[in-house]
């Protein structure tokens, strides 16, 4: 990427956006003359659909977009070309009773192509298709890399290697990846489209969960996935091979449509190696210095790859004063830091750590989360103040040398999810370090854990990795069933406690 980016906003097309809206678009198709909408244009989508005319912002501009009208299916699989679809750019062919979303442009500034910001403008698509109860997704798309093989093969045979990635072309494989499949091919789609020879082809993303009865929209989520990462502890060369590994990880997560990606306490000690000959103390402040620009990449990847990523920890220092940090890269380009506030005898010893001094939640657009850092969760006030601020799901990376100690971490955060009807994700580092001193060896088993009720495995565990082994574990955890659980579970927990008796609250 080549600037760095604070925020990324996916929202609902404006008619002041139309000038940003222009220059983009005009970036977008610089090949095509005249390939912007007039404002008029934007103003009638505007007026008939405004739900279906999608813009994506970059630090407050305006990249790229989505543009739709509802249609009918006979309509969206007749023979057509795209002045006719659009009823000659009237729109008129726009049907509120219309039973298919039909897609008449998308695209994304040339400068910030490559962070999959199109992919968010497609998956927003068919949130929207699912919320309005229509069938399908149609669009034509263009194959601009036609012109490249048309004297030598068929549209047809075009088609068939571009989906055996034979061909690449940047409009059709990017469709293809985001599960449309192809209908037809047809000819003479967009005047003066000389790349595609005039061709497009007839794609169809069909919406599984359609039903002819009407349904309420509930713009809410209520299954979240969470991808964790069980790291396993490796000699790096230098922090581009961290970067380097934390995004196949990311990649990983991301590809089964993750929403967190949770990474481990410390996983970024390997790089105290080069520092060995120093003090523990010493070298672990060295490391402190790749916090910043370890949050940068975190937050690059965030973007990218439409996730948010919760960074595990790493040490961090502020006004001479070591801490044990992590961050909260958003999707949406912003982030938070959380502190470690419970510090371990061997921390203190051999590092000289202090702990941070700040509970608190994080809102998302996944519900409001807690994070605390492994000896944290030990400790049952802090979950319980963020409970009572709203948290649904906790996430707790940790750091454990021994099966001891991983057992305190597993069974605190078992008690942690039952006391206060939340889920409890815990993520641990794997293997050992001969090369860093104070960190040989670790055990982990990472871990979702659940409360305790009918709607609920029985032994409270959602789902568990392979223990001391290297993988991902991709669970999904209903928010939905914490709210019935808080209102009409076996027991409710907090509900029944005796504020008359004992209370717990924060003195800072």
């Amino acid at each position: 990427m080549q600037t760095e980016i604070n925020k990324v906003e996916l929202r609902n097309l404006r008619i002041e956006d139309y000038k940003e809206l222009k220059n983009s678009m005009m970036e977008a198709y610089h090949e095509l003359e005249n390939s912007y909408w007039k404002e008029h244009h934007i103003e009638k989508l505007l007026t008939i659909f405004p739900e279906g005319q999608l813009v994506i912002l970059v630090d407050d501009k305006v990249v790229g977009s989505a543009l739709s009208l509802i249609v009918n299916e006979d309509t969206a699989n007749s023979n057509h070309n795209y002045a006719e679809i659009t009823g000659n750019y009237t729109f008129s062919t726009h049907d509120p009773l219309g039973d298919v979303l039909y897609g008449i442009d998308v695209f994304i500034h040339p400068k910030y192509r490559g962070l999959r910001l199109g992919r968010r403008l497609y998956d927003t698509r068919k949130e929207l298709c699912e919320q309005l109860n229509l069938k399908a997704i149609v669009f034509a798309g263009r194959i601009p890399n036609y012109t490249q093989y048309h004297n030598e093969i068929s549209p047809k045979i075009y088609i068939d290697k571009v989906r055996q990635k034979e061909i690449y072309d940047p409009v059709l494989s990017f469709q293809l990846s985001n599960d449309f499949h192809v209908i037809k091919v047809m000819q003479n789609y967009l005047e003066g489209d000389k790349s595609s020879k005039e061709y497009a082809v007839l794609l169809e993303w069909n919406n599984i969960y359609y039903d002819k009865s009407p349904k309420l929209i509930n713009a809410r989520k209520s299954v979240i996935r969470i991808g964790l990462v069980q790291w396993q502890m490796r000699p790096l060369a230098n922090l581009e091979a961290l970067f380097e590994q934390s995004e196949f990880f990311i990649d990983v997560v991301s590809g089964y449509g993750s929403d967190f990606a949770l990474f481990p306490e410390l996983f970024i000690a390997p790089l105290m190696a080069d520092f060995n000959h120093l003090s523990e103390a010493n070298a672990i402040r060295e490391i402190a210095n790749y916090s910043e620009p370890i949050r940068k990449k975190f937050l690059e990847f965030a973007i990218s790859y439409n996730i948010n990523i919760i960074t595990g920890s790493m040490p961090h220092l502020e006004n001479g004063v070591l801490y044990n940090v992590g961050y909260l890269c958003k999707r949406d380009g912003t982030f938070e830091m959380y502190t470690k506030i419970h510090i371990t005898p061997n921390e203190v010893q051999y590092w000289g750590m202090k702990g941070g001094s700040e509970i608190k939640t994080f809102d998302t657009d996944c519900g409001k989360i807690g994070i605390m850092i492994c000896y944290d969760v030990e400790f049952p006030e802090l979950s319980r103040l963020m409970s009572d601020q709203g948290m649904e799901i906790l996430f707790v990376p940790f750091l454990t040398d021994t099966q001891n100690g991983y057992t305190r971490v597993k069974l605190c955060a078992q008690a942690r999810a039952i006391e206060n009807e939340c889920y409890v994700a815990i993520a641990g580092c794997v293997g050992n370090l001969p090369k860093v001193n104070n960190m040989d060896i670790q055990y982990a088993q990472t871990a979702v854990f659940t409360p305790s009720d009918f709607a609920f495995p029985s032994n409270g565990v959602k789902a568990e990795a392979t223990p001391n082994t290297e993988m991902t574990l991709i669970v999904d955890v209903d928010l939905d069933l914490l709210k019935k659980l808080h209102e009409h579970g076996s027991v409710r927990i907090l509900k029944d406690r005796r504020h008359d008796l004992y209370q717990i609250k924060k003195l800072k």
